[in-house]
This record gives C-alpha cells, structure tokens and sequence, in this order.
C-alpha cells in the first residue's frame, strides 16, 4: 500500500515540515498507520503567519461580495469532490461513510456558502442626535487569527471557524486535529485549484503541544477559536489571556436528556438513539446523562436498551453499521476505563461494555459497544466527568426540582434536551437548565443563525450567525458632531 504524505499548506502551496518530522496517523476502523502528518514547530508556524499577514492587506481590502465569492468556490469545490471527502472523513475518523455523507461533509459545505451570504448582509449601528450628533460603529477584520479544531467532526468543525473568519476580512492559520488531518489537507488542495490568494488560508499540521501553542502564543496572531477539550481550553487561556488576545472556546459537555412522561414517546425514543450514540457518542452535543420521570422509567428502560442491544458496531463503509470505530486506541482504553469505574461505583450494565473485534479488515480496529448504565448516584466520578463515547447513564426522577438539581450538578453547560408536551413546563425548564442550547422535543436542530456555545466550563463566547463575525471583527465607534 502506497503511503500517503500528508503536506503542510503555507502560502498558496504544499510543503514539508521545516524539521523533516513526520507523525503517524492511524485508520481507527483497521488500527493501521494508512499515512503521515507534518509534525510542524515553531518554525512552520512562524512561516505560515508572514505568509497571511502578507496576504491580509489585499484580503480585506476585497469587498464582502468578493470575499463571499470565494468562499462560493471553496463550497462549489468541495461539492463536486463530494464522495472523495466523505470517504476520507470516514477512514480518518472511523465513524460510518452515510454519516459523513449524511453530516459531516454537506454541512462543511454548507458553513462556507453560509458564511459567504452572511457577510454581505452584515451591518452595523448608528445613533444619531438628530442636528447635533452621529455616532458609527465600524467592524474591521482583527488581521491573523488562529482557528484550531477537534478531531470528532473534523471538516464540519473545521470550516465552521475558518467561514467566518475569511468572510469577515482575517487571514488564517488554521491546525486540524492531529489525529484527523485528512480532509483539511484536501481542503488544502481544493484552495490551490480554485487559485485562493497565497496566504489567506494557511493549514499546519502537528501536535497540540508543539504547533498549537505556537499558533497561540505567536504575538502576531489575535485571535485563537479553539473547539476540544476543557483541559486545553485552560491551557489555552493561560498564554492567549495575558497576551489580551480575543478568545472563542467551544470545550466539554456532559450534557442532560431530561424526559417527562407526557412525551411524544416513540419520537423521543427514537431521538434519543440518535443523541446518546452519533458518531459512537463523539459529539460534544450528546446527551450522555438519561433522566427518565418515574411514571415511563421502566417502559424506557426495557425498550432503550432493547433497541440499543440492537445496534450494528462494525466496519464504517458497511452501511449496515449504525456505529464506527472510536477515534483512536487512546481514546477507547480511556472509554473502557470509565465503564470499569462505572462498576466500581455501583453501575450495572444493561448493555454493551465491551470491545468489539469484527471479522476481516477491521480485525484490529478499535470498536466499543454501545453501553446503557444503570444504578449510578447523579454525582458520581461516571455522571461528573466526560466520557466522550458511546456510553450513557440512565436514571429515574420524580419532580422538576429533582432533576434540575441532577441536571445542573456538573461542572458544564453546554447542551440540554427536553422531552415534554406541556408547553409551560418547557419554557420554565429551558430558562432553569444551566446550559448555552436547550432542544425541546428534538435534537441536533441547528440553525446556523443561532448563537452557538456553552457556560461553566463548556466554554467562553459564542460560535454561529452574525455571533461569529462579531468575534472576528473588531468594533470601532466613530463619532462626528456636525451641529
């Protein structure tokens, strides 16, 4: 099998790491290494911001309507490699090709061409004193900005910060995740066909550690939006903070499903597949604690894991799999670690809880059970901390208070899901719940005008609509007494 060398993309071309270093990235579905990724340092950092701060003069002096042109192209580009990206997207990542197909690849698309009418339709204030008075606010591009993005939606997550940022008039240096750098280098050479200025796109590849604090720390670039996890949200904050850089952090969730007994019951059992194990429970959104009022607690519970024992884990390009591999060996012994503490902490397991080892190519692939846990106190280590897996908790619950207090008890508040036909009850709830979104009767309904974001330690600011051009800009009053 031919290697593939995964390249740097600096300057409107592909390079090598300046060090020659090279990392290993595996195909979570087989365990084997299928190609290699610039292990980039300083150096390839400090190559890439020159490159975009030589670009941003010409960049930003573009017009919206130009700048939304581009990102057009990008879109239009990506659509026509479609099938091309959604199966790298799978075979980096590990999660099923009708996924990718389904999510990851069409809403990357989507980000640009979003993004690409957004900025043309962005404004901002005035006050006027009328024969005294005007006062304007100007929104200019900040200069270079650092976009770092997570492994678990690599294109999705990646081009959801790197949109808004070209739109709004920045320069770019970006760093996917080191464990799923693949579409990002293909987004690369989509940049290079359509003939992006040199510069205004820049990607490195590498460690977190090594080239992703460089990107942070380098004086010349003003604003980090970081999606990953809460300990390297902290670690980020500690050196962007004192630098006064703006800051957009998107980090863990432990995230509620709260379901009441007046429910739409087959949607919301449904639903609630699809929220507890997506992309093998590695999305930030779902919900991995399962709240049941008493009343349905035993009807749920049989047909919950009736249908969860009933979902296929197996080889991604199977469309007969529902689940995938988890992302990397790393991650599925810390998966199995948490199911371990489970048990320790007085957990029984309804179903799942164990690797699976699936017959042929995948043989070596890092597959796990989709697991529902039953018996665990609301503060216990397994319903505090984040698992970021196909494993959920479920739990009965008798009064509002009750499960507000369970629901709120962790240290995030990203997202909540709420299941409930009393309309007055959903309004009290969602404003109660300690969370940036609350989805009622659904899930995973994203309209990309909204603000998108957690509290506590999910996170600080906010992605998504004008919200995102407003971090990527910054605003300057103008006044003028003309009376």
């Amino acid at each position: 099998m031919i290697m593939e060398i995964i390249k740097n993309y600096t300057g409107g071309m592909l390079k090598d790491p300046i060090s020659g270093a090279y990392i290993d990235n595996y195909e979570p579905a087989t365990g084997q290494i299928y190609s290699k990724i610039p292990q980039s340092s300083e150096a390839d950092v400090e190559e890439a911001v020159v490159a975009a701060k030589k670009a941003f003069d010409g960049w930003s002096g573009l017009t919206p309507e130009e700048r939304a042109a581009w990102l057009e192209k990008i879109a239009a580009a990506i659509e026509a490699r479609m099938d091309i990206f959604v199966n790298a997207e799978s075979r980096d990542n590990g999660k099923p090709v009708k996924l990718a197909a389904k999510v990851d690849i069409p809403r990357a698309v989507s980000n640009f061409r979003f993004y690409a009418r957004a900025t043309t339709q962005y404004a901002s204030e005035s006050h006027h004193f009328p024969g005294k008075v005007i006062n304007y606010t100007l929104r200019q591009p900040l200069g270079v900005v650092g976009c770092i993005s997570p492994w678990n939606l690599p294109l999705y997550l990646f081009s959801w910060k790197i949109a808004p940022a070209l739109a709004a008039g920045n320069t770019v240096v970006a760093k996917p995740s080191e464990i799923t750098p693949y579409t990002a280098f293909l987004l690369s050479q989509v940049c290079m066909d359509i003939g992006l200025p040199p510069g205004v796109l820049n990607i490195i590849h590498g460690l977190g550690n090594e080239a992703g604090s460089a990107i942070v720390g380098h004086p010349d670039v003003k604003a980090i939006s970081f999606t990953g996890g809460t300990r390297t949200g902290q670690s980020i904050a500690r050196i962007a903070a004192p630098m006064f850089k703006k800051m957009s952090l998107e980090l863990g969730g432990k995230n509620p499903n709260i379901i009441f007994a007046d429910c739409n019951y087959e949607k919301m059992l449904q639903t609630t597949i699809q929220s507890s194990f997506a992309n093998q429970g590695q999305i930030c959104l779902c919900g991995s604690r399962i709240f049941v009022e008493r009343p349905l607690y035993e009807q749920f519970k049989a047909d919950f894991v009736r249908k969860v024992s009933q979902l296929k884990t197996g080889d991604p390009v199977d469309d007969k799999n529902q689940l995938g591999a988890v992302v990397s060996q790393a991650h599925k012994e810390k998966i199995l670690s948490y199911i371990e503490l489970a048990k320790q902490e007085g957990g029984t397991i309804l179903t799942g809880g164990y690797p699976i080892y699936p017959e042929g190519r995948c043989r070596d692939g890092w597959f796990i059970a989709p697991t529902v846990i039953e018996g665990l106190s609301f503060d216990c280590r397994t319903n505090q901390e984040e698992i970021f897996g196909p494993v959920v908790t479920i739990m009965p619950f008798d009064t509002e208070e009750e499960v507000l207090l369970y629901a709120n008890s962790v240290p995030y508040g990203l997202a909540a899901v709420l299941w409930t036909e009393n309309l007055s009850r959903a309004h009290r709830m969602a404003e109660l719940i300690e969370a940036g979104i609350v989805w009622v009767n659904c899930w995973l309904l994203r309209d990309l005008r909204t603000p998108f974001g957690g509290v506590k330690q999910s996170g600080v600011g906010r992605e998504g609509g004008f919200e995102a051009l407003d971090f990527f800009t910054e605003p300057k009053n103008v006044c003028i007494q003309y009376g």
